[in-house]
């Protein structure tokens, strides 16, 4: 069972955490000055670094460089998209090794000083974030000038968008407030992170470094919602935070899909100072923000996750003494799996796998039970709430009650079929 933080945490917290050394395969040893990269700068290469800042800046000045048509999207099939993340991947590689020899912290200062003028790359510059490449730029020009640097670089480069934008001073303002209460805030925190830090990785690894990076340093209780406010589902109009979709209905694959990438991405990757436990603790926290989800929530989120994490999580109720609420939420998982067409034997082997965890034939034959307990009391649940008129307008109670019906019947025909195969053997 994961243990609960103290909500009541307010301090920003020490930025800590190191990836692993990685070097990309897209770019090769720059800093050595006898390797090919350096050839590509022609004439340049043999002018003075300060010389060479000079012209970068006359280059800058006249606009040539920093193109800032980000609103202003008119080819069809999102080529005007790519056109422009193109360019600032090849800016970031020309910035990457025109700025080689001098220390990282110099090379972010210099670079900030050029990048400055263009309003959209700022935390809050852009008027109409959701309309506006300016981040997603922002972020393909830092991925490409990073791209190689160790974890100690790295991480020189999250400090200084912190200093820079007061990002951690931004998160505590979310993480301590009532969820929504900061609706425009949640959701530039949300296009900062996915558009500058996270999305434009190849590696799996780096991705995870920078969510580290982003997640760690804060109690879990708080890792768990501003996981929620990163990747959990928005509001199509005007792209906030959708803080009660999974407390008051059951949420469709698209809205957990995010939830569900970014926690599998924490488990596989082995990313540094993630252990199994703090990754299903942190599954533990995420299902009860804003407040306890629906159970076929939850269900579907661990399906989403994958079968390591979602038999880890079981288990670790099975370990705990939690036979009865593992019960039930096998229950939501066959629903789920009759809902979204999902393959009824995954849920029944799933089950079969969590069984073994019980030490004892009693303990297996008691949860077994439970869980044919649990299926009576949710389908006897849903229609006394059907038959005393509670169903909504478009009567999604009797369809989940219908669901439920042949998500029982399902599983059962799966187990006869997994027992009779077994005694045929």
């Amino acid at each position: 069972m994961a243990s609960r933080v103290n909500t009541s945490f307010t301090l920003i917290p020490n930025q800590k955490y190191r990836r692993s050394n990685h070097r990309s395969s897209h770019f090769p040893n720059i800093l050595d000055p006898d390797s090919q990269p350096l050839s590509t700068l022609g004439n340049f290469k043999a002018l003075p670094l300060e010389i060479f800042q000079i012209i970068l800046r006359c280059l800058s000045g006249s606009k040539r460089l920093l193109l800032q048509d980000f609103h202003n999207l008119e080819l069809p099939d999102g080529r005007q998209d790519s056109t422009i993340l193109e360019h600032y991947r090849s800016l970031g590689l020309l910035f990457k090794r025109c700025t080689l020899l001098l220390p990282t912290k110099e090379r972010l200062k210099y670079i900030h000083k050029i990048l400055a003028e263009v309003s959209c790359f700022k935390f809050n510059g852009c008027v109409a974030p959701l309309q506006c490449l300016g981040l997603p730029c922002y972020g393909m020009f830092l991925q490409t000038l990073t791209a190689g640097w160790d974890e100690l670089e790295c991480h020189r480069v999250y400090n200084f968008l912190c200093e820079l934008t007061n990002l951690s001073r931004k998160m505590q303002t979310v993480v301590c407030s009532k969820p929504g209460n900061a609706r425009k805030l949640e959701l530039r925190i949300r296009l900062f992170c996915r558009n500058v830090l996270l999305d434009h990785w190849t590696h799996r690894s780096d991705s995870a470094f920078w969510l580290t990076c982003i997640l760690k340093p804060w109690p879990m209780v708080n890792q768990a919602r501003l996981l929620y406010i990163i990747f959990g589902p928005v509001a199509p109009q005007d792209g906030q935070v959708v803080w009660q979709k999974m407390i008051e209905e059951p949420a469709d694959e698209p809205s957990l899909k995010g939830l569900a990438d970014a926690i599998k991405l924490l488990y596989d990757t082995g990313t540094k100072g993630w252990t199994a436990d703090d990754v299903i603790s942190l599954v533990d926290e995420l299902s009860v923000v804003p407040r306890e989800w629906l159970l076929e929530n939850n269900a579907h989120l661990l399906i989403l996750s994958g079968n390591s994490i979602c038999f880890t999580f079981m288990a670790s109720k099975a370990v705990n003494g939690r036979a009865i609420e593992l019960a039930k939420l096998i229950v939501f998982l066959a629903l789920v799996c009759e809902k979204e067409l999902y393959c009824m034997d995954w849920a029944v082997k799933m089950t079969r796998k969590v069984c073994k965890v019980f030490s004892t034939p009693v303990e297996r034959n008691n949860f077994l039970q439970s869980v044919a307990n649990a299926f009576a009391y949710v389908i006897m649940e849903m229609l006394q709430s059907v038959m005393s008129g509670e169903h909504d307008e478009d009567d999604r109670s009797f369809l989940n009650l219908f669901h439920l019906v042949h998500a029982q019947a399902n599983f059962h025909k799966e187990v006869l079929c997994l027992t009779m195969n077994t005694l045929s053997t």
